[in-house]
């Protein structure tokens, strides 16, 4: 059973950095797409940023230039550095992995795994 467990989520005044970390358990295929996620109250669920096998990312357009994405494949470990953090980038975010079906289709993956989420809370 695929595991990702996300951490490094917390509080900051808006234009500083957090960077989270998603550690897959149980995700070794050759060809992969992982990305994060964010879920504001009252919102529904939107991608932030991606990555695949190929090296290839993806980036919503609120956060390009401010987050990037990356991924260590000896440690199996996914990492979303936001800087010049806004308040409007407050929300629950999750790590996803390709599950190739069933799941929520962005950036051209089809996201079936998540994380049980971290909480990313800007203040102004």
């Amino acid at each position: 059973q695929v595991q990702l467990v996300e951490s490094g989520g917390g509080s900051v005044q808006a234009g500083g950095s957090l960077r989270l970390s998603c550690k897959a358990f149980r995700y070794t295929y050759v060809t992969w797409c992982m990305g994060w996620f964010r879920q504001a109250p009252g919102k529904e669920r939107e991608g932030v940023a991606s990555i695949d096998s190929d090296g290839r990312t993806a980036y919503e357009d609120s956060v390009q230039g401010r987050f990037i994405i990356s991924h260590d494949g000896a440690e199996n470990t996914l990492y979303l550095q936001m800087n010049s953090l806004k308040p409007e980038d407050t929300g629950m975010y999750y790590c996803a992995a390709d599950s190739g079906d069933s799941g929520i289709l962005w950036s051209g993956c089809d996201f079936g795994y998540w994380g049980q989420g971290t909480q990313v809370t800007v203040s102004s």
